[in-house]
């Protein structure tokens, strides 16, 4: 995810009640390999989640966390929640490297939950959360936690995709409104880079950061998917076609040099900077746009992402979940826990700090007529999820990492990852 400017940081960070300086002091790390301690009534928990923000800064995720135990505790001294934060980019390897060594955390967040539940390990949300609590998560998402019909993953924080357009570019290149088709985009695309000055048309980033994300806006698009009847068929028909249509927006040297070498952040970077014309992206680009500080708010603005003969109706949506893990036996605790962590005005502050979307219903209605996320927030209940299948933490990693090959064959690389993905399966 992406960080936040240093204003919105500071706003966000005292909004959760606790200075930075203070809770500097209180940030520990989970290093110990035994179940959480319990004696004389005093339980310890062991929080491991991912740092959407810079450690050591004010928009670091461990200080996010570390303010909610802090208050935690203090209306539960009998409950110590442990807290270790790790950069996004690092997560996947540091879980799988605790995991492998059986040092488990009580609770997870970051990850998908369905291969907890497989094991056996995984609280079933039910057994962690109230009544209140579960009925509130957007329904959505929760269902995006279910293994076998039951729901173990909590999602926490949100995201739905959009296409972004700098109304600039667009005025100069005599365009009058976004593109609803792929053939427009194109066409869009073209008048945009022939502005000259090294401009971008369309920002395609297959790097390894978030390949799966734009891939899966573009099969959307014609019908496509990772998925059909839930199980995998990343080289169907549509999905092949959709990568020939891109590969023609490379070859007509519309988008950057390379797309399977660039990543998302790079290209909402160069959007903000005013050197591409379109990018798809969530509202995590609001703030890279607002930091650069070379777009007004009424130089951009966004519009459904296109598909081959219309706007999509069901756009990416992204959660990221939290998994309440039963090795410790700690299940009351961990349930008074995450039942006050779902408070609103913790889902408001996280949102706020990186400009992400809420998890729950009643956070969610909230932004529902802000200017900025009110769109985003609108197209929620429509959208389309990734799979929830328990390999698809492996098989997201080999898209990431490959995907980008697919542009100049996609049959042969589409039935790569289809063989690697039902193989794990």
């Amino acid at each position: 995810m992406n960080i936040h400017s240093k204003k919105r940081r500071l706003a966000a960070a005292a909004a959760v009640g606790i200075s930075a300086a203070m809770v500097l002091s209180a940030c520990s790390s989970s290093s110990s390999k035994s179940p959480a301690a319990s004696s004389g009534g005093q339980v310890t928990l062991h929080f491991f989640g991912a740092d959407y923000g810079t450690a050591g800064t004010a928009n670091s995720t461990q200080l996010y966390w570390q303010n909610i135990a802090t208050a935690f505790h203090q209306a539960n001294p009998n409950i110590t929640v442990d807290i270790q934060t790790i950069d996004w980019t690092d997560f996947p390897n540091k879980l799988k490297t605790m995991l492998q060594a059986k040092n488990y955390p009580d609770i997870i967040e970051g990850d998908a939950p369905q291969e907890y539940a497989q094991e056996g390990i995984a609280y079933p949300a039910s057994d962690v959360l109230s009544a209140s609590t579960l009925s509130n998560l957007i329904p959505t998402f929760a269902k995006q936690g279910d293994y076998q019909g039951t729901e173990y993953g909590i999602p926490f924080t949100t995201s739905t995709r959009a296409l972004y357009y700098n109304k600039k570019l667009f005025t100069a290149a005599g365009i009058t409104a976004a593109p609803t088709t792929w053939a427009q985009l194109q066409t869009d695309a073209q008048k945009i880079t022939a502005l000259g000055n090294s401009t971008i048309g369309y920002g395609l980033p297959l790097g390894s950061e978030e390949a799966q994300a734009e891939s899966y806006m573009w099969m959307l698009g014609d019908g496509g998917g990772y998925l059909t009847n839930g199980q995998y068929t990343i080289n169907s028909a549509a999905n092949i076609k959709a990568f020939q249509f891109m590969d023609g927006l490379v070859k007509a040297g519309v988008t950057e040099a390379s797309p399977g070498t660039v990543d998302r952040t790079a290209l909402w970077n160069d959007f903000a900077s005013g050197d591409v014309g379109m990018v798809g992206g969530s509202p995590a680009v609001v703030p890279i746009i607002q930091a650069a500080g070379k777009l007004q708010s009424t130089d951009w603005a966004t519009a459904p992402f296109p598909g081959e003969s219309g706007p999509l109706t069901d756009p990416l949506g992204v959660d990221d979940q939290i998994v309440a893990l039963n090795v410790h036996n700690q299940k009351s605790a961990i349930s008074a826990f995450l039942n006050f962590a779902y408070q609103d005005q913790y889902q408001a502050a996280f949102d706020k700090l990186y400009d992400l979307l809420p998890a729950t219903t009643s956070a969610a209605n909230a932004l529902a007529t802000d200017p900025i996320f009110g769109s985003f927030v609108s197209a929620i209940a429509t959208s389309s999820a990734y799979p929830s299948n328990p390999n698809w933490s492996d098989v997201s990693t080999q898209i990431k990492n490959t995907i980008g090959g697919a542009l100049a064959n996609p049959t042969t690389v589409l039935g790569q990852i289809q063989t690697f993905a039902t193989s794990q399966n």
